[in-house]
């Protein structure tokens, strides 16, 4: 095996080549970590094994944050490339999302563990959160429209980061809410439907032109394949943000003139879901096509691959919250299959980018030049 670090182009290469893009690795492991933790069979040792998939990505998240801030601090002059690249900026959306997971098990695991102190830690995670989203939401886009160069053909689902994170947060929010009340647990309610209607909106305007780039330029190549992915995940966390917020909108409003309103919630929060989990069913088959059209392709790795499994995890968190609501086998059995292809996909990528760490391969950041762009490292537009 060869040494360490040996295809690093530069000594300090962990650090300022570092890219937003590590963040998808936390994303799909605490997805992960929630799907195995939700299983709806009996599995021994099941939540040991999710509460071992939070620490793990929980570590992950806390490392990747350190590198982070060291390349903003330390290397400045990485930043600006960074902030103009057309693909790698849109995983500055990507942080907010891998916070979102840590909250998601902090509140799941954490809890049990350590008791009600837990919530308020978890409650300010949320705000901040929600605040980075928003600001990812905002400013890369704004960066697009500014300062960056983008063409249809070039176009990819890689767009929808940024403005996927609001929505996320918004999931999210309904795993903290039962654990809040009175003006608390208004204000985290309101909040979440706000980032929800948002980010949704915007999704279905990009998914709307990612459909009309397919049809008139085909397929990327396939250092972009787990693009294909991406528009599963606004759909999926739509429904499941829906679910959820619909669920606790009767408690938060109880006591309230908006009370029998917000008894109505749950059951069009239900409609709601089934119409866009369906939507997402459709998105999940076309990209099961396109990836087996990629595999004819002979598919380079490269930190892309973390596409396939976050939104794959929320789109098997939908379904089996929708078989629990409906009391139908037919979203838990879908579920449970896809949530065993995740499983699957999850060890592949890992040991791939295991791999790449090892060589060093995959710290190459595409936004700082030729020498840092080769086919095997991180997502470039080359």
């Amino acid at each position: 095996m060869p040494c360490p670090f040996s295809r690093l182009p530069e000594p300090w290469a962990f650090v300022r080549h570092f890219t937003p893009n590590w963040f998808a690795v936390n994303m799909g492991t605490g997805v992960l970590a929630l799907v195995v933790a939700h299983w709806p069979w009996a599995l021994p040792g099941k939540l040991a094994l999710a509460e071992a998939l939070w620490w793990f990505g929980l570590g992950l998240f806390g490392l990747f944050s350190v590198l982070f801030l060291a390349r903003v601090l330390i290397f400045r002059d990485s930043v600006g490339p960074l902030l103009e690249h057309p693909v790698q900026s849109m995983f500055l959306g990507a942080i907010p999302m891998a916070l979102a997971m840590q909250i998601s098990g902090l509140l799941l695991f954490g809890l049990p563990r350590w008791g009600e102190g837990v919530v308020r830690l978890a409650h300010g995670l949320w705000w901040l959160d929600a605040g980075l989203a928003l600001f990812s939401a905002l400013w890369v886009p704004y960066l697009m429209f500014t300062r960056q160069n983008h063409a249809l053909d070039k176009l990819t689902a890689v767009w929808l980061l940024p403005i996927v994170a609001p929505e996320v947060a918004s999931a999210t929010s309904s795993l903290l809410l039962p654990h809040l009340h009175g003006e608390a647990a208004r204000q985290v309610l309101v909040v979440g439907l706000l980032l929800w209607g948002m980010s949704l909106a915007l999704a279905f305007s990009l998914i709307t032109l990612v459909l009309l780039r397919l049809a008139l330029h085909k397929l990327p190549d396939t250092d972009f394949a787990a693009t294909s992915w991406l528009p599963l995940g606004p759909l999926a966390t739509g429904c499941l943000g829906l679910l959820g917020m619909g669920q606790q909108a009767p408690a938060a409003f109880a006591g309230t003139p908006l009370a029998a309103l917000a008894e109505n919630a749950h059951g069009l929060g239900l409609v709601g879901g089934l119409m866009l989990w369906g939507a997402g069913l459709w998105w999940l088959v076309i990209a099961l096509l396109f990836t087996r059209r990629y595999l004819h392709d002979d598919m380079t790795f490269n930190l892309g691959w973390w596409g396939f499994t976050f939104p794959l995890g929320v789109f098997v968190l939908a379904s089996l919250e929708l078989g629990r609501l409906t009391g139908l086998n037919f979203f838990a059995l879908i579920g449970s299959g896809l949530g065993l292809l995740l499983m699957a996909i999850w060890l592949l990528v890992l040991q791939r980018t295991l791999l790449g760490v090892w060589h060093g391969e995959l710290f190459r950041a595409p936004c700082l030049g030729g020498s840092a762009m080769p086919a095997r490292g991180v997502l470039s537009t080359d």
